[in-house]
């Protein structure tokens, strides 16, 4: 009798008039020694069971988002002639990378309330609920506005191309000073401001080499990774004073 009503609802819910189906170029980035930062192609098409929908538009909006973790933003004021810390917010959780392109204007893409659902723009992504210093809203803008600067965080409206409502594609820049860990590419496909489907995949972020190796001593043997950077500061003195007197002699 449960198996029978099991089967009558699952076979009278509405079928989805409209999922994304997504790719990326890569699923995997390698970071070495040498590394300058990446971009990654992403793609994707539109399945629906139903004919094109016309009014209003559909629209695609993809967010790519680093690990989070959490960071205390400090405002600095000039007391005495010198520049100093004075207050300080405790975000909760900031990612380390994020990323947004729209096919359209982020108000004909995402409804506030399906942004605020979604946490899709930025400051949403940003989570910051212990703040009780007055005015914290400003740190949070002061975060977001110096990840910008160094490229770590982006908006890009309008970047997603999008052909005949069904195929679209964009890029997203990584830059060099990435976090290691999974980065999550969110795709959605919106219309008048509320999100149809949604679609995740995982990009691994990883650093291999010398790299890795320098990166996980620094972490589990601080000591040794101290004493040994000292000793190749030594060295590296020690070889530009020897090369030195050679040319002047």
């Amino acid at each position: 009798m449960i198996r029978a009503l099991l089967v009558l609802f699952l076979t009278t819910l509405p079928a989805v008039a409209e999922e994304v189906v997504a790719g990326l170029s890569q699923n995997r980035i390698s970071i070495t020694t040498n590394f300058d930062g990446s971009e990654i192609l992403i793609f994707g098409a539109v399945k629906r069971e139903d004919a094109i929908v016309a009014d209003p538009p559909l629209e695609v909006a993809i967010a790519v988002a680093g690990p989070s973790q959490p960071i205390t933003v400090r405002r600095k004021a000039k007391r005495f002639g010198i520049w100093i810390n004075t207050d300080a917010v405790e975000v909760d959780a900031a990612p380390s990378f994020y990323a947004v392109a729209t096919s359209a204007p982020w108000n004909e893409v995402f409804s506030d309330v399906e942004d605020l659902r979604h946490k899709v723009s930025i400051r949403r992504a940003i989570r910051s609920v212990g703040a009780t210093v007055e005015g914290s809203e400003a740190f949070t803008d002061a975060l977001i506005r110096i990840r910008e600067g160094n490229g770590l965080y982006q908006t890009n409206i309008g970047a997603v191309e999008l052909n005949e409502q069904t195929l679209f594609s964009t890029s997203i820049r990584l830059p060099a000073n990435l976090t290691e860990g999974e980065y999550h590419a969110r795709f959605y496909l919106t219309r008048d401001g509320q999100v149809l489907d949604s679609h995740d995949s995982i990009i691994d972020v990883r650093k291999v080499g010398l790299e890795r190796f320098l990166f996980r001593l620094s972490r589990d043997n601080p000591l040794v990774y101290g004493l040994m950077s000292l000793a190749i500061a030594i060295f590296a003195g020690w070889a530009a004073s020897a090369a030195f007197r050679m040319i002047r002699t």
